[in-house]
């Protein structure tokens, strides 16, 4: 019996070693394995990078001295990090890509002067686009981006904003305003209920498109800006300094608009008024004097007066008059001034009575 006993201990024994030994001999083909499997994933890494590399090569193009890259209608939803790689680029192009989000690497790109991400599926604006010191254009359009960073406030060179067809933006950050270049902005079919607060604070701005929002009004104080207490008695014998005085293209249509300021009269450079589809019922007797106004249209709005326009002598002639345009907004405020003279006249008959 105690001879068995010994045989079997020492069986459990060797068998006991060889166990530890073949767990240790397949740990080290586990560890070589995951080695080789990291080795080729990083082999494949290293491949993909170098052909997406070459295939954004391929992409870039020279335009009057500028190095741009130029994709269109081909799938990139997300771009590389190899693309750092072509950090001397002064413009992107990226049109119909499915792109849904710019990478943080862009802070790298330091040359930008145009980023063009129109058309795209974009979903946000990284704060670190704030570091683009040179970006002069930033286009954004038809994306479905729903705030906007008040770090873009430090592109100081900034002078075109394209934000159209978001459809969810319905406010700007106030930092905006110090945007001292920017001269274009575009914010239509977006969800604004009123004036961004920060656009009337925009000394440069010349073009400014908000058509398909759901604003109610212009503000009355469109034209001036506030003036500190302190500061009053500077201003009693100097005119109020002009907000939007450099604005010459406002385009409003497709609002709930109801009326407008007589404020809007003062902004004199402005030259192209597009007020269609509103609900304005009259239009302010200031507007006569209104000398630089070139193209305006209040089509499709209730308003309180029938006008009908002389006939034109010419098929050009025609061609040329825009049934609610310009010459209608004359004629509508002379039948306005005349209806008020006559019921100011007969007022004062009954008076006299």
């Amino acid at each position: 019996m105690t001879e068995t006993a010994a045989c079997v201990g020492s069986f459990t024994a060797v068998k006991a070693l060889w166990e530890v030994r073949i767990e240790k001999i397949n740990t080290e083909l586990r560890k070589e394995r995951q080695f080789r499997q990291r080795a080729a994933g990083r082999l494949t890494l290293v491949w993909e990078e170098r052909v997406s590399l070459t295939k954004l090569k391929e992409k870039v193009v020279t335009e009057d001295g500028r190095v741009i890259l130029k994709i269109e209608h081909e799938e990139w939803k997300t771009l590389p990090s190899c693309l750092l790689k072509l950090n001397h680029l002064q413009e992107w192009q990226l049109h119909r890509t499915g792109l849904v989000k710019i990478p943080e690497f862009i802070s790298r790109f330091q040359n930008l002067i145009v980023l063009d991400l129109s058309r795209n599926s974009i979903v946000e604006l990284p704060t670190q686009i704030g570091q683009l010191s040179n970006l002069q254009e930033l286009n954004v359009s038809y994306n479905k981006i729903k705030t906007v960073p008040k770090e873009l406030s430090n592109c100081v060179s900034l002078e075109r904003l394209e934000l159209a067809v978001n459809r969810d933006i319905s406010e700007l950050p106030h930092q905006l305003s110090n945007l001292k270049k920017l001269y274009h902005i575009d914010l239509s079919m977006n969800q604004f209920t009123t004036f961004p607060s920060v656009i009337l604070e925009m000394p440069n701005l010349e073009w400014l498109d908000m058509g398909s929002n759901k604003l109610k009004e212009i503000p009355g104080n469109i034209d001036s800006q506030r003036i500190p207490k302190q500061l009053t008695n500077t201003f009693l014998h100097n005119r109020h300094p002009v907000r939007m005085e450099n604005l010459h293209t406002l385009w409003l249509q497709r609002n709930e608009i109801t009326n407008l300021p007589e404020a809007i009269c003062s902004l004199t450079n402005l030259s192209t008024l597009v007020l269609s589809n509103n609900k304005l019922q009259d239009i302010p007797v200031c507007m006569k004097d209104m000398t630089n106004l070139r193209f305006v249209n209040f089509r499709d709005n209730p308003l309180k007066l029938q006008i009908i326009l002389p006939p034109c002598e010419s098929e050009e002639e025609e061609e040329e008059q825009e049934l609610y345009g310009i010459q209608f907004m004359h004629a509508y405020i002379e039948e306005l001034l005349s209806r008020k003279e006559n019921t100011g006249n007969n007022i004062a008959t009954i008076n006299n009575k």
